[in-house]
């Protein structure tokens, strides 16, 4: 279902469901042994971003300005737009290979 045909009330419970995990979930299971903080703070964050605008502009400006943890959190939350970001410089890359081997000149920036 895309982010447009959810109805606001179910958007607003997924919200709220996001800040509790991420807010008073995450640091009561973080002390105990295991992974569970990490899982229920992703949850929280996941539910978050994917229900809430704002949360969405903040986080695409922090990974413009930090790119290397944009990359991780990507990697983290299995997005879409990181693995296509891939493809397509693994397919820049090969098509830069194959240039080269038929004898033409490297692009200038």
């Amino acid at each position: 279902m895309s982010r447009s045909r959810k109805s606001p009330v179910v958007r607003i419970s997924l919200l709220v469901t996001g800040l509790v995990l991420l807010l008073i979930v995450t640091p009561l299971v973080g002390p105990i042994p295991g992974p569970g903080g990490i899982v229920t703070f992703a949850a929280g964050l996941t539910l978050i971003l994917q229900n809430s605008n704002w949360a969405r502009k903040r986080f695409v400006r922090l990974k413009r300005r930090w790119p290397r943890f944009g990359r991780y959190s990507d990697i983290a939350l299995r997005r879409m737009s990181y693995r296509r970001r891939q493809q397509r410089a693994k397919e820049a890359e090969v098509a830069k290979a194959e240039a080269e081997l038929l004898g033409f000149p490297a692009e200038q920036h």
